[in-house]
């Protein structure tokens, strides 16, 4: 009986080694992480290189006085949207009238000098063919029209000028745009006849002008594998900013510099954009992406799968054994915000980790969830 208990107790010790290390098994099969991996596209894409760049007003002026007097009044809001020929400021005009009364008494007594040269000449001349008077004295009669005709022409151009030097006193926007604040308040008293004194600064900002400068290499691509500017490559260029704006925008190129700039060896390119509810402003920081060929198999992988250590760029692609292979890679541009070119280290087939980048590493065993 003893013997019997002995046996038994035995046989349930096996089974339950046995069963122990079955559950083993089914543990560590457990523990093998599912990962999200997903396959490169493969796309045809233009390519970029991007360049720093500055906005500018396509049309813009100084509004300057060009008189002496005191400034009277500031006939606008800083800021706001005005037309061409709109009264901005108003100067003291008394000195400039009194030049205007001036000049027409001087052109009226030259008209009235004129005339009576005239009829005194055409007097003697007729008076001269019965040898009533001398030839000479009928040569000083002319001399004396002539010279009455030089006065009359002298005063009307003395009077034009008074008439523009009174215009500058009443100081007009010269071209539709928004108008700066005023630099010069009512009250001060302006030499502007001397040289002309700065009173503000207008912008017509309907359109924009992006400039930026590309090294001489990158303008000889331009020639060489697209035909230069007129290239259709170079219209509606991407322009980008440091934040984004509730519109995008691009720019068509319409300038090129006549020659590079030798100390710096870059070419300077303009580019013209619309500007739509004028959020656009003279002065912005802009990045330029300009198409410089097109890539007809570029390799595309989510830029948030890339990592980044002391070796550069990586990804973790999982073989076909299911395990993780650290993958240095070569990147280029990014596209649509949300994929990023890899020129070399990866191929189309390959699946790559796409996220959870940190619960993974090199050699380890993983369940591969392909996703989109």
């Amino acid at each position: 009986m003893k013997n019997l208990y002995l046996i038994l107790s035995a046989g349930c010790i096996l089974i339950s080694s046995v069963s122990c290390k079955k559950s083993d098994k089914k543990d560590t099969t457990s523990d093998v992480p599912e990962i999200s991996v997903a396959t490169p596209v493969v796309d045809s894409i233009v390519l970029h290189k991007t360049y720093p760049g500055l906005l500018g007003a396509s049309d813009h002026a100084d509004i300057v006085a060009r008189v002496n007097g005191t400034l009277q009044a500031v006939n606008y809001q800083g800021g706001s949207y005005v037309k061409k020929g709109t009264v901005l400021f108003t100067i003291e005009s008394t000195k400039y009238r009194d030049a205007v009364q001036q000049a027409q008494a001087s052109l009226a007594t030259a008209k009235s000098q004129l005339e009576y040269a005239t009829k005194n000449y055409q007097a003697l001349s007729e008076a001269l063919k019965s040898d009533a008077v001398s030839q000479i004295e009928v040569i000083q009669a002319k001399a004396s029209m002539e010279q009455a005709a030089a006065s009359v022409k002298n005063a009307e151009a003395a009077l034009s000028q008074a008439n523009l030097n009174l215009s500058y006193c009443t100081v007009r926007a010269p071209i539709d745009g928004y108008v700066a604040s005023n630099l010069v308040n009512v009250g001060e008293y302006i030499s502007g006849e001397g040289a002309p004194v700065q009173l503000s600064h207008i912008y017509d900002n309907k359109k924009m002008t992006a400039v930026f400068n590309i090294e001489d290499a990158q303008y000889e691509e331009m020639i060489g594998q697209n035909g230069g500017m007129e290239h259709s490559l170079y219209r509606n260029v991407p322009i980008k900013f440091a934040q984004p704006l509730p519109h995008s925008y691009t720019a068509d190129l319409t300038y090129q510099s006549p020659s590079i700039n030798s100390s710096t060896g870059t070419l300077q390119l303009k580019g013209s954009i619309t500007n739509i509810d004028n959020e656009l402003k003279d002065g912005m920081y802009i990045t330029v992406e300009l198409p410089y060929g097109v890539n007809p198999k570029a390799i595309l992988i989510k830029d948030a799968s890339i990592g980044t250590d002391q070796l550069g760029k990586y990804v973790y692609v999982v073989n076909d054994s299911n395990k993780v292979v650290y993958t240095p890679i070569k990147i280029g541009e990014l596209y649509q915000d949300s994929l990023r070119v890899v020129n070399e280290g990866l191929n189309p087939s390959d699946r790559y980790v796409t996220e959870a980048l940190l619960s993974v590493r090199n050699g380890m065993t993983v369940k591969p969830n392909p996703t989109k």
